[in-house]
């Protein structure tokens, strides 16, 4: 994605050993149909490694490897991706680096320090069912109460809510849109479980019946939170590429050595033109996916002007070739590469549920040519 630092290349390899070690495909295969998907020792290890603490600001607790700490988290990313590895990840981090960014002192020594040591786990409650399922629309109200705030509505889908101890809830205030701290406890709040394509991660359905919340729940200040929503849009949408990026990259390679191996009227697959050819297209695919999410992430971690123009970018070219290179892929394998014992659609699985989440291919495309129009207009 971008050349590492000698810091970067240690941290990604240690993930990797780690990964390999702790989570190798058969433990993923074994936790398949587990409640969680993951082990809680496992992902208090990967927390003790640095995994949550990487886009917290050292004022809050954090840091990261080389000081840009979005590429720091991308490597990790692409490393769970390349790994099939369970884990809320992209959760604990979108809501690690809003307490760490605009959090109360209480929120930071709390809630913050556990999400940093594996103690607890975060989730971000911005999705919503249709027909609010557009880029960035929140339905979800906040009425504010005399000894706080109350919520009424709906979130679905939420990674990771049904392990999630708390949720970053984004709401529409009347003033504008506000984020929430809400524990799983809160009175009101009704946690249900949603069926989901991937094996390795867990989705949950949150429904806000009048919930009462205090006014100390309250992340950054009311009906301001637009710019920090947009930011964590883009936090999140930079994961899903990394590790859209990590399972292309195995899906490839596997595929390569495959079509090597394999004989079919006493030739390598390989050694035919047509094969050569769309191998070639893959190639090309998964090189410019690599190069997107690498200037993506540079853009996020910088706060760039044209951030969200090359999030999006790279989210829709991801979430066009991503799936295709899978399904190309699978097709190579022949009749094996359909079935569960081959390891292909643990990684197929990750990809495709990852297109839809935080903005679709075509919801991007329309938000880059939001900007574009914007720009030129100006």
């Amino acid at each position: 994605m971008f050349i590492r630092s000698a810091d970067q290349q240690l941290f990604e390899e240690t993930t990797k050993r780690f990964l390999e070690s702790e989570c190798p495909l058969t433990k993923v295969r074994e936790l398949a149909g587990s409640e969680a998907g993951y082990e809680t020792a496992f992902w208090r290890q990967g927390a003790q490694l640095g995994w949550i603490s990487l886009v917290v600001p050292e004022q809050a607790g954090g840091g990261s490897v080389s000081g840009r700490g979005v590429r720091d988290l991308a490597l990790v990313a692409y490393q769970f991706g390349l790994h099939a590895a369970p884990g809320p990840l992209l959760g604990s981090n979108v809501v690690a680096a809003a307490l760490g960014r605009w959090g109360t002192e209480l929120q930071q020594s709390g809630t913050l320090s556990e999400l940093i040591g594996g103690e607890t786990i975060g989730a971000w409650a911005l999705a919503e069912a249709p027909p609010n399922d557009s880029l960035g629309q929140v339905h979800l109200r906040a009425s504010e109460t005399a000894s706080g705030f109350c919520l009424d509505g709906t979130k679905s889908p939420v990674e990771a809510g049904m392990d999630a101890g708390w949720f970053l809830v984004t709401a529409r205030h009347e003033s504008g849109l506000s984020q929430f701290l809400v524990p799983r406890d809160a009175p009101g709040l009704l946690v249900s479980s949603r069926h989901s394509l991937d094996l390795t991660r867990r989705f949950a359905r949150l429904e806000f019946n009048q919930t009462p919340i205090p006014r100390s729940s309250l992340v950054g200040g009311v009906g301001t939170a637009g710019p920090a929503v947009a930011w964590l849009i883009d936090l999140a949408a930079t994961m899903q590429m990394a590790e859209m990026c990590g399972a292309m990259r195995w899906a490839f390679d596997t595929t390569l050595e495959w079509v090597l191996n394999r004989y079919s009227f006493g030739r390598p697959l390989a050694s035919y033109q047509a094969i050569k050819h769309r191998f070639a297209d893959m190639k090309m695919w998964l090189e410019a996916s690599l190069a997107i999410t690498g200037e993506a992430a540079d853009a996020v971690d910088r706060d760039a002007p044209n951030r969200s123009e090359l999030v999006s970018a790279g989210k829709f070219y991801l979430g066009r070739y991503g799936p295709e290179l899978m399904q190309e892929c699978v097709q190579m394998h022949g009749g094996i590469g359909v079935t569960f014992d081959h390891d292909l659609h643990l990684f197929l699985r990750r990809v495709v549920i990852n297109v839809p989440l935080f903005g679709t291919p075509g919801q991007h495309a329309v938000r880059l040519t939001d900007i574009l129009e914007a720009r030129a207009a100006s």
